[in-house]
């Protein structure tokens, strides 16, 4: 048996139990992890209190999708992976877990210096961000404003399209200003009059958009972008009003390369991901009720077996 995070009703960060559970066994294609860090997430809290809810639960559900961990099995037919590399990634059924399982196209190796707690927050907000480059076709040269520039998905966003050769404008809140800068953006504080301080701050124009805010800036990224086709959100809920596109998976795109380049920038030094606070397992409750308290900067992470 091992310990896993479990809830069988919709609520508040309370529902959240950790109980005992059968070891999960690999199956073909599968690979099985001891989990050394989950990483905590918007979705998970939405999840938790039932916003994407169909009906009520059949059965005790998990949470959590970004892991990073040691494989300590192997399923049928697995010859990417052995036992005892350290990966990162998606967890298939539950990360917040002692053991979880995954596919190995879903996992890349942690390298060595990245904690595992940096390990596991990089996950979503790298894929996702990496999604919206490729989404919007962005290369060298270009000017790309990100908004939202300071949150997780945005700021993997700025570092990722940087690495690109891209310029990039960020906006983000007033006191976020410094940090959305030290990832290699041009600052701009939000709030009305946005717009004409971007204008001011790209005299040369905006080719493409990432709004990773969903603060209602659709119409001005459009706006300022000459038009929708290069505009794309992952986070704004009237997307379809402005002709704008809504990415919510990977779709046809693999979007693990740009978690690799991710991760080595965060193994170089080059990149960064900022943990706001950790937690143990048996603590999830409490990680959510600080995710939704909206207090401080970076990733919130679940430490199974510590």
């Amino acid at each position: 048996m091992s310990q896993a995070v479990r809830f069988s009703r919709y609520g508040d960060p309370d529902v959240l139990e950790v109980v005992d559970v059968p070891d999960p066994q690999p199956g073909p294609g599968q690979v099985r992890l001891r989990v050394q860090a989950a990483a905590v997430n918007p979705f998970d809290a939405k999840m938790r209190s039932g916003v994407f809810a169909s009906g009520d639960l059949e059965a005790p559900r998990g949470l959590g999708v970004d892991v990073a961990g040691v494989v300590d099995a192997l399923g049928e037919g697995v010859t990417e992976l052995a036992v005892g590399d350290e990966v990162l990634g998606a967890a298939a059924g539950g990360g917040y877990a002692e053991l979880a399982l995954a596919r190995p196209k879903s996992l890349v190796r942690r390298p060595a210096g990245v904690p595992w707690e940096v390990a596991a927050g990089a996950g979503t907000v790298a894929r996702t961000a990496y999604r919206t480059l490729e989404l919007l076709g962005v290369g060298a040269g270009e000017t790309v404003l990100v908004l939202g520039a300071a949150g997780g998905v945005g700021s993997a966003a700025v570092q990722l399209a940087v690495a690109r050769g891209a310029a990039v404008v960020g906006v983000a809140a007033e006191d976020r200003q410094d940090d959305v800068r030290g990832l290699g953006a041009t600052p701009v504080v939000r709030g009305e009059g946005w717009e004409e301080r971007v204008r001011a701050a790209a005299p040369g124009g905006i080719d493409a958009v990432i709004d990773a805010s969903g603060h209602g800036e659709l119409g001005g990224a459009v706006a300022l972008a000459g038009g929708p086709d290069r505009v794309v959100t992952v986070a704004a809920d009237d997307a379809a009003d402005h002709g704008v596109r809504f990415s919510a998976g990977d779709g046809d795109i693999d979007s693990i390369p740009g978690l690799e380049t991710f991760v080595a920038g965060l193994a170089d030094g080059t990149m960064r991901l900022p943990v706001r606070a950790t937690f143990p397992l048996a603590a999830a409750a409490d990680a959510h009720r600080e995710l939704e308290a909206g207090r401080g900067r970076g990733k919130i992470v679940l430490l199974p077996g510590r």
